[in-house]
């Protein structure tokens, strides 16, 4: 039987839907159909009879015996968690104290018992026919909610200041939460299911982590640790089953890979920041790190994949490498916060440790997130802006023409440039708040590499406003945008160290000196080029005014083809050139004739003609008749 599928995955699937009162009413609805169907319920109008006892026999004879005992924990969980969830809401800030709190505890206790009798129903495996899973899976379920049951009888409620320095009192939390952290722990090595994952990080170790902080463990000492000192080694049987599933279930090792950091690596001990190297002196700061370190390859390796994924697939990517350095910036803000209530001065190691790792974990995650508004924005940071292709329709006639696409609406193009200016405010913004980190300031090689990237966005968000401005045919406004944005970029530019390496990962705030570039050079043409569009709206605007006032010019069109057309006045075709034609000098271009080739004999010319006619005559020699010299007639030998 699945034990943890059937309580904590039908508990995860039902609170999506609704909260813990729905859960609890959908459990009582389960609980009553099982019963009718084992013959447990009693008859409408019959006397109340005692329940009796789930024992192993009937497990072995119908597993829904099994179903009985779970369906009735899982309720006086849900049961508990109602009544917590609803006075949370309704008196927020202040704690559960009373008939309330008992009640919480009284719930919990009802649920932890329920469960240690299917526990030793369990144990019976002769009869119950129990696998070493199957009874793993129930001490982990008991000894989470008798954990709970201790957590809320120790955080909750007021109590004297005998009680609370009262030493070994989060002891029994510890012990129960550590048997179920243990064991979900090896069973997630052994079978590599996520559900274990889920619940280790989603319940069990951060209540860990809070009561290990109450029962005054250092902060830096893992949860992995806490969970491995506090587990009851002296209870063998529980000790050979985990073994028996995996042979280092209590070491070190397997049980600090599975638990806060499933795939994540090694946790690290320090972290650099721009040369500096501070030590990570709470431990769930290197947890997040590692799963940030985990998750950072497997986007390089989905962005640069084969198949291109869409833009959206690309953000999405971003998703747990996001929630993993938000993590770690949480975690880093209350270890500080910690230290401050403590009363620790700034210049003690450890919060200048913390100061160091919250400066370089918080631009982290605004890199992360400056990252994924890039690959929305698309490959190219928006430089370019072009047309979507138009969709063809499914099916054609089959005599029919094939349409050319039409071309995208104004009306779309403008909306997808606006989607772009609230992604580039978004990541402006962003990079401001880099800014207000603690120490930041005071780095101003730091301060001026955040100007040059801020100016970098700029200078794209100027380009792309530039561009819907263009679209409606504002070239005046076009051309003061395109000018600041490349003043921008060359500040930008400015900024980039020319020995900076090329990226080749996943999109974040590092910029490269190509991209630049790039933009520097997109804006500089696109200046030239709304200029010359504001000096044809120029030309056109004075066009307009000298018709106004009859300042036209009245010559003919043959004479006006440099002039800038009148705006709104058509073509005269009644006044193409002027006739009748008066004289008038025509400029035309020059001829040159070598009339001086036909009366002088340059040296060579009659040798040449002789031998010519010979050649033509098969080698005979021809006399050269001797001609008088023709007397020239008038100008130049043409007569009259």
């Amino acid at each position: 039987m699945d034990i943890t599928s059937f309580t904590i995955g039908s508990r995860d699937a039902a609170l999506l839907v609704g909260d813990y009162n729905a859960y609890r009413k959908q459990l009582s609805r389960q609980l009553l159909a099982v019963r009718k169907r084992l013959g447990r319920s009693t008859a409408k109008g019959a006397k109340y009879t005692n329940k009796t006892t789930v024992t192993a026999d009937d497990i072995s004879k119908n597993i829904e015996d099994a179903h009985l005992l779970l369906l009735s924990t899982e309720r006086a969980w849900a049961h508990a968690m109602q009544i917590k969830s609803s006075h949370s809401e309704d008196n927020a800030g202040k704690g559960i104290t009373g008939q309330t709190r008992s009640h919480i505890i009284s719930r919990l206790n009802k649920a932890a018992k329920i469960a240690a009798s299917f526990l030793d129903a369990l144990r019976d495996r002769s009869v119950s026919g129990a696998t070493d899973t199957d009874l793993l899976e129930a001490e982990a379920y008991r000894a989470y909610l008798s954990g709970s049951e201790h957590f809320e009888k120790q955080a909750e409620g007021q109590r004297s200041k005998e009680a609370l320095a009262a030493e070994g009192r989060w002891d029994i939390c510890l012990r129960e939460l550590a048997v179920a952290r243990v064991i979900y722990a090896t069973l997630f090595t052994a079978t590599n299911k996520d559900i274990f994952r889920e619940i280790l990080a989603g319940t069990v170790d951060p209540t860990i982590r809070y009561a290990a902080y109450q029962a005054r463990l250092p902060r830096s000492v893992a949860v992995s640790s806490v969970a491995l000192r506090f587990f009851p080694r002296d209870r063998t049987e529980l000790v050979s089953l985990l073994q028996s599933v995996d042979a280092n279930a209590l070491s070190e090792q397997t049980s600090a890979a599975a638990p806060q950091n499933l795939g994540t690596g090694d946790i690290p001990n320090t972290i650099q920041w721009r040369g500096r190297t501070a030590n990570i002196v709470d431990a769930s700061i290197g947890q997040a790190l590692a799963t940030v370190a985990a998750a950072e390859p497997k986007l390089n390796s989905f962005l640069s994949s084969s198949s291109k994924p869409a833009t959206r697939e690309k953000a999405a990517a971003y998703d747990e490498v996001l929630i993993a350095s938000q993590d770690a910036a949480d975690a880093t803000r209350r270890a500080i916060e910690e230290l401050e209530k403590e009363g620790v001065d700034e210049g003690d190691a450890r919060m200048q440790d913390l100061r160091v790792t919250s400066l370089a974990v918080n631009y982290a995650l605004v890199s992360w997130r400056v990252g994924r508004n890039r690959a929305l924005i698309g490959s190219d940071d928006g430089i370019s802006f072009e047309d979507k292709k138009a969709k063809r329709a499914k099916r054609q006639k089959v005599d029919s023409e094939e349409k050319a696409p039409k071309e995208e609406a104004r009306g779309s193009k403008l909306a997808r440039l606006r989607e772009r200016i609230v992604l580039y405010d978004a990541t402006i913004q962003s990079i401001e708040s880099i800014k207000e980190l603690r120490g930041a300031m005071r780095d101003e090689s730091f301060v001026q590499e955040i100007d040059g990237k801020r100016a970098y966005f700029q200078a794209l968000r100027c380009l792309n406003i530039a561009v819907s401005h263009e679209l409606m045919s504002n070239h005046a406004n076009a051309l003061a945008l395109v000018a600041r944005g490349f003043e921008y970029a060359t500040q930008s530019l400015k900024s980039i160290p020319a020995d900076a390496p090329e990226v080749t990962t996943a999109p974040t705030l590092d910029l490269t000196k190509t991209q630049a570039q790039e933009l520097q050079t997109k804006l500089k043409y696109l200046v030239y080029r709304t200029q010359a569009l504001v000096d044809l709206d120029k030309f056109h605007d004075n066009a307009a005014i000298a018709a106004s006032k009859n300042m036209a010019s009245a010559a003919p069109l043959v004479q006006r083809l440099t002039e800038y057309p009148t705006p709104g006045v058509n073509v005269d075709l009644q006044n193409l050139v002027t006739y009748p034609p008066k004289i008038e000098p025509v400029p035309v271009k020059p001829l040159f004739f070598d009339i001086a080739w036909n009366y002088i004999d340059y040296p060579g010319r009659a040798k040449e003609e002789v031998e010519q006619k010979a050649q033509a005559n098969g080698g005979a020699e021809v006399e050269q008749p001797q001609e008088d010299t023709p007397k020239k007639k008038g100008w130049f030998g043409f007569g009259r």
